[in-house]
Order: structure tokens, then C-alpha cells, then sequence
């Protein structure tokens, strides 16, 4: 398979992965990540320019989770108990610039993408979030899986709860 063929087929499991969060079929979503994944968001920092900064695990996250808080953070949206998807939101992702960043072997590549996702609550409340993500997808059968997934937020201060996913 040439890399423009994987290419293509990351880029489709990235788009219906978008498609099954904005049609909130959460239990299709997270049946496309391992059993070991890992979703991770860290904080955002605004340093100097002559500063560098790269995120790395242990420092301040807004979002740590594995495939089991996943899917307990998904179940406390289906209850009453979380007030900030009451109504539930309507969302919109927009996933773009995707490209291979590293082949680690012939199943397994770090992919990077941007994103934008759009949220609207009630009839006042409209929150866009902006960022990109590294994703670390692994081949599984005739699909992929999503091992690692590293979401990095443009913003600074975040305009409310976060009650979407990445």
C-alpha cells in the first residue's frame, strides 16, 4: 500500500470519526480507540517568544483520560446530572491539514490534524474551539484504531465546561 493510499484512509476514518461525534453516537465513537488508550489535553501557555514550549506528560492537563474515563465521561452526558449538555449541545467538527508525521512501523503512524469545533447550546450560547491534535493510530483489521490521541487547544481561557470531545 503507498503512502497516498494510507493517507486516504486515515483521512476517512478521521472525517467519520468527526461525522459519529456530531451525530452523538458516542458508543460507535469509542469503539475506535484500543483498550490502552490514551486522550490527553494539556494546558495552554502563553510564554515569550524566546521561550519554547512543548507540552509533555505530568504537567498541567485539562484532560487526562483513558478509554474507561471516556467512556464514564460519555455516560454522565446521557444523565441529568451534567448541566451543561441540558439540552445537549449541537456540534460541528471541521478536521483539516492531516498529514503523517511519523511512520513508527508499517500499522502504526502519528498523524497530525487541525481542528475546529463549533457548539451551540439553547438559542444565546455559541463556542467555537480551535486547536490540532496528534493522534498515534494503529491498524486494525481492515481499519484503524486510535492508540494516543494528544489534543492541543488554541485558547487560553476556555469559554465554559468543557462537554465536548475532541
Amino acid at each position: 500500500m503507498t503512502n497516498l493510499e494510507i493517507l486516504k484512509e486515515i483521512e476517512t476514518f478521521l472525517y467519520r470519526e468527526a461525522y459519529l461525534l456530531d451525530q452523538g453516537d458516542f458508543e460507535a465513537w469509542l469503539d475506535l480507540f484500543t483498550d490502552e488508550a490514551v486522550y490527553w489535553m494539556p494546558t495552554t501557555e502563553t510564554r515569550d517568544n524566546d521561550q519554547e514550549k512543548s507540552p509533555v506528560l505530568g504537567e498541567w492537563h485539562l484532560i487526562e483520560d483513558d478509554k474507561y474515563f471516556l467512556r464514564k465521561r460519555y455516560e454522565r452526558m446521557q444523565t441529568r446530572l451534567a448541566h451543561a449538555e441540558q439540552p445537549r449541545s449541537r456540534t460541528r467538527r471541521f478536521v483539516t491539514n492531516i498529514f503523517i508525521l511519523d511512520n513508527v512501523d508499517d500499522n502504526s503512524f502519528v498523524v497530525h490534524s487541525n481542528f475546529i469545533v463549533y457548539q451551540s447550546r439553547l438559542e444565546h450560547e455559541e463556542y467555537y474551539y480551535v486547536g490540532r491534535r496528534e493522534d498515534t493510530l494503529i491498524r486494525d483489521g481492515d481499519s484503524w484504531k486510535i492508540l494516543r490521541r494528544y489534543v492541543y487547544l488554541d485558547q487560553r481561557v476556555l469559554p465554559r465546561a468543557i462537554s465536548v470531545f475532541f
